[in-house]
């Protein structure tokens, strides 16, 4: 009786293991392409961040540098709306004996209001 015997030189190993073909990059490269990523990242918030101040900066330095032009301009607007108010004062007292233009206040010293009064500004604000 003949045996049957293994090849010469044995069978060969025993496959026990996916064969599964790599897909994609090796993960280092993805972790390194994330790292340049991020990094990219907080360079551009930063240079925004610093951007961000110096529009802030300027911003309250312009502000600075307006605030003479607008008080003028306040001042102007209130002595233009004192003086209309002092001619029609005039005009309606101008016929009431002992009236005597001038200060509410019984003083000569210059009182400036806290507030415009609603007719002269022209503005209609609800109550």
């Amino acid at each position: 009786m003949v045996q049957d015997l293994p090849p010469t030189g044995g069978y060969g190993p025993i496959q026990y293991k996916r064969n599964v073909p790599a897909r994609g990059f090796k993960p280092s490269y993805y972790l390194l392409a994330m790292g340049a990523i991020c990094a990219y990242g907080f360079y551009e918030v930063t240079r925004g961040n610093r951007k961000q101040v110096e529009y802030s900066r300027e911003k309250a330095w312009a502000r600075i540098h307006l605030i003479p032009l607008l008080e003028a301009e306040s001042d102007r607007d209130h002595v233009r709306r004192m003086m209309a108010a002092d001619a029609r004062e005039r005009e309606l007292m101008k016929d009431v004996k002992g009236w005597k233009y001038g200060s509410v206040y019984n003083s000569d010293r210059f009182v400036r209001p806290t507030y415009t009064p609603m007719e002269t500004t022209g503005v209609h604000q609800p109550r």
